[in-house]
């Protein structure tokens, strides 16, 4: 894990996200306690000390009994019946059932509103500082499991074929095509294709759809960005982490930690509640409406 960045207020951890992290895609999660103080970064189901006590295959064959049950019952709640084992886990993930799967967010505002929204005490009654984690790891996306290789389909040629001298059509954005000018060579293996009349003519075959591997034979990190099964996951950008080793916390090298300091909470909460980043917005129901209004009235003596 890398240094860890202080934050003392809003201003300086939009500054932090803005100029000190990594470039690309960058997943967050807001922790109202740190690691360091006992809280790991892995799934609900690996803080069940009892399954260390299983095998594998055994803790796999929990896993896998709790989903078919869950599974069975949600005809009764739902519209839609899950595809497939990785929407059915988003599901009972977003229902609080202990799955495999972590919750982060590509929105570092609403990491932030996590972190900060409740502050934690120590066994001294002291508060205690929280955590925005960055995940600087890049784990495969769910998209990407299973992808056939596209095989390289060569253009057919044959004895009327002449050099192509027409304009490539780049010079209208200021580039140059290199290859504009250059003969169309090569051939079309019959193995890669369907010829049907003239060579210059190729059959479309269509692509065999891959399976879907399951998140329970993963042998790395997926990235999983599930469907809406709720406006909460929309609304808080929520995005999984599919964990292959559910039982083991993150590595420290998969991400850098940027504490919250407990003195800063009341004014990132006041601050988060202006920008639209809070209870009413992030759980889009009554629970939302009925902890927003307890933070306005009871909590900071605002008004509705």
């Amino acid at each position: 894990m890398s240094t860890p960045f202080e934050i003392d207020d809003c201003q300086e951890y939009l500054n932090t996200v803005r100029t000190e992290l990594p470039k690309g895609r960058i997943y967050f999660r807001g922790q109202s306690k740190l690691v360091g103080a006992g809280y790991e970064l892995k799934p609900s189901i690996g803080r069940y000390k009892k399954l260390e006590s299983l095998t594998l295959f055994q803790r796999d064959e929990t896993e896998r009994e709790v989903l078919g049950v869950f599974t069975n019952h949600l005809l009764t709640y739902v519209h839609h019946l899950p595809r497939n084992d990785w929407e059915a886990l988003a599901i009972a993930q977003h229902h609080g059932l202990p799955t495999r799967f972590m919750d982060w967010t590509t929105n570092p505002l609403v990491a932030l509103y996590f972190a900060a929204r409740d502050t934690k005490l120590d066994d001294n009654d002291k508060p205690m500082n929280s955590a925005v984690y960055v995940l600087t790891s890049e784990p495969v996306r769910f998209s990407e499991l299973g992808r056939p290789a596209e095989d390289a389909i060569k253009p057919v040629g044959d004895s009327a074929t002449t050099p192509a001298t027409a304009p490539s059509g780049y010079e209208d954005f200021g580039v140059e095509d290199e290859a504009a000018g250059r003969p169309v060579t090569g051939s079309l293996e019959p193995s890669k294709a369907v010829l049907a009349g003239p060579p210059t003519e190729m059959a479309k075959q269509p692509a065999a759809e891959a399976p879907v591997v399951s998140p329970f034979a993963i042998s790395e990190n997926v990235i999983y960005d599930p469907p809406h099964v709720s406006p909460r996951i929309r609304a808080q950008d929520g995005v999984l982490l599919a964990c292959h080793q559910p039982m083991q916390p993150l590595e420290e090298a998969d991400y850098l930690e940027i504490v919250i300091k407990h003195e800063a909470h009341d004014d990132i909460r006041r601050r988060l509640d202006q920008y639209g980043v809070f209870d009413k917005q992030l759980f889009p129901d009554l629970d939302g409406i009925a902890k927003w209004l307890k933070y306005r009235v009871f909590e900071i003596d605002g008004k509705c």
